[in-house]
């Protein structure tokens, strides 16, 4: 029970870290990537459809997107779902590409980026201290209940704080990184 507890943990940790991820690749670092597109959804014959799934995404040149959509019909519903997303890009088609040109950022957008990248990385590091709340709540009611022996439970208990200090170290490199690629010009 005191393992499952443990892999439990991990698992919800590493959710945590991996929503963070996706999240700050969603951001715009002034620089075209295809992760910006993963989250916009386009009404494709009536079924919410991301973008990945209707074409092919390319990055031809640092700061440009190329859409090729298989289905030509569908162009019009992917210009205006990237038009309504919050990217604040206008796309351009020759009737087979879509093209997204990136602008450069600058100076106060890039200080307000950085500002939300620290603002998602402490929500997740919330999020981890609240599952190693939980971790140890549930090792407590193990021990209570006398499933494990309180030497099993400080050796949890260890555990879980080791994972914990881990992966808030990995969630601090990884705000250092995306810190570093937006303020780079």
């Amino acid at each position: 029970m005191a393992s499952e507890i443990l892999e439990c943990t991990k698992e919800r940790m590493h959710k945590t870290i991996a929503v963070l991820k996706s999240e700050l690749g969603g951001l715009r670092a002034g620089r075209a990537n295809a992760q910006l597109l993963e989250r916009i959804m386009v009404d494709y014959y009536g079924t919410p459809t991301p973008i990945p799934q209707l074409g092919n995404i390319s990055t031809p040149e640092p700061r440009m997107l190329h859409i090729s959509v298989w289905d030509n019909k569908a162009i019009p519903a992917v210009e205006k779902a990237i038009q309504k997303s919050d990217l604040g890009i206008n796309p351009s088609n020759d009737g087979k590409v879509i093209r997204l040109i990136f602008p450069e950022l600058n100076e106060e957008r890039r200080k307000d980026l950085v500002k939300v990248v620290k603002k998602k990385g402490e929500e997740s590091k919330v999020a981890i201290r609240a599952i190693r709340r939980d971790a140890n709540e549930q090792i407590k009611k193990e021990e209570k209940d006398k499933f494990i022996t309180e030497d099993d439970r400080k050796s949890l208990d260890d555990k879980v704080q080791k994972l914990t200090d881990d992966l808030i170290k990995e969630i601090d490199s990884l705000l250092i990184a995306k810190e570093k690629e937006i303020l780079s010009v």
